[in-house]
């Protein structure tokens, strides 16, 4: 019976008129949905976060185009799954190879698609929730097309919860009030699969006639044992918690997310590169070594693989953790890009030029130029930015010693050229 399966299978779209969100890719007149409406989809790489629809839009597009389908999971297939398909396809036409969390599929798997998909004896849709730029090859990557999808918002997700209500075959069957929907948006984090869980569990739990308020979610969602989710349920929200305690200089707290993320099976790459990541965000040049322990680290799990890798993870987290903290660097670079969009391609001053030609030298180019070792402490205080923002500061530097260092050496330096 089709009540037996979850409610997530049991509501899962047909067609993309049912699905919510993503109209950015399967709204009127979009690309992904004028393909299908072509019948001429390519090769896709699906990324984006869980319960955002990537394994229902590759369902609606097999069963739009009325084609062969045919499903694997990188967590237990490997290339023997995956040659069989190929020879299966090779003897049809217009065949779909679905491949769940593409990213766990390691470079020789992978490899395995290749030809396949450039002959075109299978349509490759893979989904991931990485960034396939890090974990898809360059080969692979080069023949498919990737769409980003995104998280759902409120208004999707509350309509998805009344929808559920009063549509499903189970509930529909209950007198349930949807009187508050905060806890269920905030626990599902976009997550419609998440979602529909918890809606399934709370309707469960309160017995025929439920009333959901936001009390009766947090105490039934409480009540369940927190378990790391292999395939990626909690995935964002124990890496959140790893790296805001990371970024809170807690190394106890650091170390305890980093078990539970060692005991759920994540991948070694992942955590190695969030913490390479934070290096720079969150600690920059209030401590430089970090980013080359973290760049050491990702180098060294690549190498070892698991459990060694438990030991060169926790003795990184823990140096982040207890590591002076800056964001100067990421402030800097974001107000930098925030310039950069608000006054567009302002020109490089004649002075910083390249003259490469007599004609360039010329016309100005590089002329002016004051040569900075060539002055009292190797500085010459020459505009090096554009006319229209002039002595603009995109760079703070913290309260710790090494930037309080590095900003009383700027001051001495700026002195006559900023005043300051």
């Amino acid at each position: 019976m089709a009540s037996l399966s979850p409610l997530a299978e049991r509501l899962r779209p047909n067609t993309l008129d049912e699905l919510a969100g993503q109209q950015h890719l399967t709204g009127k007149g979009s690309i992904l949905r004028t393909a299908i409406e072509n019948g001429k989809v390519p090769s896709i790489i699906l990324w984006g976060p869980p319960g955002v629809g990537k394994t229902t839009i590759a369902n609606i597009i097999a069963n739009t185009l009325h084609v062969p389908f045919y499903q694997l999971s990188a967590i237990s297939s490997g290339v023997k799954e995956v040659r069989e398909v190929i020879e299966i396809a090779k003897k049809q036409q217009h065949v779909i190879l679905f491949i769940d969390e593409i990213h766990r599929f390691n470079k020789g798997q992978q490899d395995a698609l290749l030809a396949a998909v450039e002959k075109g004896i299978i349509t490759l849709i893979g989904a991931t929730t990485e960034n396939p730029s890090f974990e898809v090859n360059s080969a692979l990557l080069s023949r498919t097309q990737v769409y980003i999808l995104k998280p759902l918002d409120e208004k999707e997700l509350v309509g998805l919860l009344k929808h559920a209500i009063k549509n499903d075959e189970v509930l529909k069957t209950k007198n349930i009030t949807l009187k508050e929907t905060e806890a269920l948006i905030n626990i599902s984090g976009g997550d419609a699969r998440k979602l529909f869980n918890l809606l399934e569990l709370v309707t469960d739990a309160l017995g025929a006639d439920a009333i959901i308020s936001n009390d009766a979610v947090m105490e039934i969602a409480q009540q369940r044992i927190a378990i790391y989710d292999k395939k990626g349920e909690q995935h964002y929200d124990i890496i959140s918690a790893f790296i805001k305690s990371i970024r809170g200089s807690d190394p106890n707290a650091a170390v305890y997310w980093l078990a539970r993320m060692i005991e759920g099976g994540e991948d070694v790459k992942f955590i190695a590169r969030r913490m390479l990541i934070l290096a720079s965000e969150d600690i920059g040049n209030a401590n430089p070594n970090a980013l080359l322990l973290a760049n050491a680290t990702f180098e060294a799990v690549n190498k070892i693989g698991w459990p060694e890798s438990q030991l060169i993870l926790a003795q990184c987290a823990i140096y982040l953790a207890s590591s002076a903290k800056s964001n100067s660097a990421t402030v800097a670079i974001g107000a930098a890009i925030s310039a950069v969009k608000q006054h567009g391609d302002l020109p490089v001053p004649l002075h910083i030029r390249n003259a490469p030609t007599k004609l360039l030298k010329k016309e100005g180019y590089g002329k002016g130029y004051e040569y900075s070792h060539n002055y009292q402490n190797n500085f010459s205080p020459q505009e090096y930015l554009p006319e229209a923002i002039k002595g603009s500061s995109f760079f703070k530097p913290g309260k710790n010693a090494r930037e309080e260092e590095m900003r009383k050496f700027l001051q001495l330096l700026w002195k006559d050229k900023y005043g300051y």
